[in-house]
């Protein structure tokens, strides 16, 4: 039972930091070891850098878009 609860809580963690915009690290880290295990895995940071700037813009230009 409380291994379904705990499942259950990683789930809905999950969910609710997708609902807010912020993807989960530890999922791109399993996605990435199962299937492409000879790419190199971004840290926290990059990662977090990233998914940041595939959101709201900016990147080289420095231009942070909205929406």
């Amino acid at each position: 039972m409380f291994n379904d609860l705990g499942r259950m809580g990683k789930y809905l963690g999950q969910a609710a930091k997708m609902l807010v915009g912020m993807p989960d690290y530890d999922t791109y880290v399993e996605h990435m070891k199962n299937k492409h295990p000879d790419k190199p895995v971004m840290t926290y940071d990059e990662f977090f850098r990233e998914r940041q700037e595939a959101r709201y813009g900016g990147g080289k230009s420095g231009a942070i878009r909205c929406c």
